[in-house]
């Protein structure tokens, strides 16, 4: 074992390495502990893990200690942990304790301040953060006790990863499963960097992505080429300085962003109606390439080839996205940021678009270039009111998070 730190009789640790303590409580999910601990461990931060005796039944503590690189701490009573570390000391030797999967009866003792073992001794004597990642049935989550103990604990200062919604290994679905190891991860990291890395804290974020789809037919449909990774790395971006992000996607078959909240469309009118759900917002990101127009009705059955050539199609305009949500009214969000992918004259287009949709930036792109539309990387004028800055080519994601270091400055 190749890490030992937390009191005057262990080897020092390096100056600036970060520590967490993690409490790994019983579930299907525990596995996922394991592999958060990799993800922890392969970014330079010592874990130091404690066990319950419900967690021990999903996974052991010879494969933890095997990823932590370190003692599995499990039993309250033991005299020679406390001989070595006692279990107050061993409450404070981190910079942050997480609890994942965080149970329905781990949440209850911590809120009503039991200690009646190891795990739940442990965060009544802490007097560090505590991050929970909830995990539990469906119903479990939903009932009024489990959210007045999680009320309690948010009062307290607690924070909380997930729960996510989904399948769940009880055979029900819903909100009760353990959030994405790398969610966790991005957590924790945030939760370790502390509120300088976080500017975005507090702030809520909309950002649509990706292409729309408008049938024609039950097979057909008018889309584009737009694969949805600027769109997705800006709402990742955001969510990794503080932001309370959803995401409205189009149909890509990408994986949700850590932190990220996403929903699901087909249209652009479905797209501007759950837009205008997520409001209000302190910044809207409009990325997606939205159709302009759709078939005036698209057709119930699959269209055939006949004698007499094809169908007589019949256009109607779209609902714009970008000019509605830019409209004055209560909830136009703080900064509203457009996106134009041209293939001619960017800037003069760019600046055109800024002044007929009423938005308060605009990020244009030259999508004739190789390995924008579609690829990943970009290269991109912001243009505002005030100027026009043209930034190098770069990868989508460091694109993403020079948008997203700027949408910050611009919200103070």
């Amino acid at each position: 074992m190749g890490m030992c730190w937390g009191n005057d009789r262990s080897v020092e640790r390096d100056v600036g390495e970060k520590r967490v303590l993690l409490i790994v409580g019983g579930g299907v999910a525990a596995y996922k502990a394991l592999l958060l601990t990799r993800l922890l461990r392969k970014a330079g931060v010592a874990v130091r893990p404690i066990l319950t005796k419900a967690g021990a039944a999903f996974v052991t503590p010879l494969s933890l200690a095997a990823l932590a690189e370190d003692k599995v701490y499990e039993d309250l009573f033991s005299l020679t942990d406390e001989h070595e570390m006692g279990h107050i000391e061993l409450s404070r030797s981190a910079d942050l304790v997480v609890v994942a999967p965080a149970t329905a009866d781990l949440i209850a003792k911590a809120a009503q301040g039991l200690a009646g073992d190891l795990a739940s001794t442990t965060l009544l004597a802490t007097d560090k953060p505590v991050l929970m990642a909830p995990a539990m049935n469906v119903r479990m989550w939903l009932h009024p006790a489990t959210q007045r103990n999680i009320a309690t604990l948010e009062a307290d200062g607690v924070r909380f990863v997930g729960p996510e919604e989904g399948a769940m290994a009880c055979g029900e679905f819903g909100p009760g499963r353990l959030a994405e190891p790398e969610a966790i991860f991005a957590a924790i990291m945030a939760a370790l960097e502390g509120p300088a890395a976080r500017p975005l804290e507090g702030k809520r974020a909309l950002v649509t992505a990706g292409p729309t789809f408008e049938p024609i037919d039950p097979v057909r449909g008018i889309t584009n080429r737009s694969s949805g990774k600027q769109g997705f790395a800006i709402a990742e971006a955001l969510a990794k300085l503080g932001a309370e992000v959803t995401l409205i996607a189009g149909p890509v078959a990408l994986p949700t962003p850590p932190g990220v909240r996403r929903i699901d469309v087909e249209t652009a009118r479905q797209m501007l109606a759950a837009s205008q759900a997520a409001l209000p917002a302190d910044v809207g990101v409009f990325v997606a390439a939205v159709a302009d127009w759709r078939v005036d009705e698209a057709f119930g059955s699959k269209l055939k080839k006949e004698k007499g050539g094809p169908p007589a199609l019949t256009f109607v305009e779209n609902p714009d996205i970008l000019a509605t949500l830019s409209a004055s009214g209560p909830h136009r969000p703080r900064l509203v940021v457009g996106f134009a992918a041209e293939t001619d004259h960017v800037e003069e287009h760019a600046r055109a678009k800024l002044a007929r949709k009423g938005c308060d930036w605009i990020i244009a792109n030259d999508v004739t270039e190789p390995g924008v539309m579609g690829g990943g990387e970009n290269a991109v004028l912001l243009v505002t009111k005030t100027g026009t800055e043209r930034w190098d080519r770069a990868a989508k994601d460091r694109v993403a998070a020079q948008i997203a270091q700027r949408i910050a400055e611009a919200l103070g």
